[in-house]
């Protein structure tokens, strides 16, 4: 490596050279994309530290034509719930690595033109929401955590195995010896919901078992849920119950601590509530940080032309078996 002089400007081709790379790969090593070996991507990084540079983003930007920022559409329920929060810094993490800012759009923001952005992510967007509909009308590069169930759909499409896991998760139940278990679900507005609602009918049919379902609002409220909880309390014996809402597990748990009834608990949403609850409550762990990365990451693939319109990616997620689905050890 040479030597660099005094009063020459740091620039990327100048850390090229100190690096011994390519312009190129020392802009993908910097920026967190392209085929860049880890090795190659520390040793640039540590020679654009040693010499002090520091990216151009506005004039990078302009050169593409671009305006640095992508579009974070989430439903509502973000401010009251962990699941939406982590998905959110998943994706603004993402976006940071390749020096892009994020707008965050609501379904309350009701917009004259579309927003200033290169393109959209939409996390679990819900048929019917006019905001979403609008959305999608832009033309702009789209990509969705999980399907929208309306007539359009998004570019890219980030999902994951619901009902399959909701499968397993009743199979687990049945080991533990409940034989009756109940569901409280969103509508089918959210394909999320509806894919839980399809694998609970499902597992029913399979086993031979009367369903026992309480449709809730998506952003139902804890007086909604623990309304549910009572009335399927009351109208039917139950041995286990499964609620799909974020945080509606930990909502109706002193519920069934009141009832007297030994009834198994899960959520199809894991959060620090339901690991912290007593007992810790079976979740499904959907990984929302992650899911966050992989839609915005599937963004700027399809912006740079590396992905084609239609993609899609399986983001997996996990069963957390705890304590509340637990009997005599099992």
């Amino acid at each position: 490596m040479r030597g660099v002089q005094t009063d020459e400007p740091v620039t990327i081709l100048t850390v090229a050279r100190e690096a011994g790379v390519s312009k190129t790969t020392a802009s993908d090593a910097l920026r967190g994309s392209g085929r860049v070996s880890e090795a190659t991507r520390a040793a640039v990084a540590q020679v654009a530290e040693r010499l002090g540079y520091v990216p151009n983003g506005s004039a990078r930007h302009l050169r593409r034509a671009s305006t640095g920022t992508i579009g974070l559409h989430v439903p509502e329920v973000l401010t009251r719930s962990s699941y939406y929060m982590s998905f959110v810094f998943g994706a603004v993490e993402r976006a940071a690595r390749h020096d892009y800012d994020v707008t965050l759009i609501t379904s309350g923001q009701r917009r004259p033109r579309p927003p200033r952005v290169d393109g959209l992510v939409l996390g679990d967007p819900l048929g019917g929401d006019p905001v979403v509909e609008s959305l999608m009308g832009t033309g702009l590069p789209t990509v969705s955590c999980e399907r929208f169930p309306g007539d359009r759909q998004a570019d890219g499409v980030v999902w994951s195995e619901h009902a399959e896991m909701l499968t397993r998760l009743l199979g687990h139940l049945r080991s533990s010896g409940a034989a009756r278990p109940a569901l409280i679900v969103a509508g089918d507005e959210s394909d999320w919901a509806a894919n839980l609602h399809q694998g609970y009918l499902g597992w029913c049919t399979g086993q031979g078992v009367a369903p026992l379902v309480r449709r809730v609002s998506f952003d139902a409220t804890g007086d909604e849920v623990r309304a549910a909880a009572r009335d399927l309390l009351r109208s039917s014996p139950l041995d286990a119950l499964v609620c799909a809402p974020a945080g509606a597990a930990t909502e109706v748990a002193p519920l069934l601590r009141e009832s007297g009834g030994d009834v198994l608990l899960a959520s199809c949403v894991d959060s620090a509530a339901t690991r912290l609850a007593d007992p810790p409550i079976t979740a499904i762990d959907l990984r929302p940080r992650e899911a966050g990365e992989s839609c915005a990451e599937l963004l700027f693939e399809l912006l740079a032309g590396a992905a084609p319109a239609g993609t899609e990616r399986l983001h997996p997620i996990e069963l957390a078996v705890r304590a509340s689905t637990r009997r005599d050890g099992i």
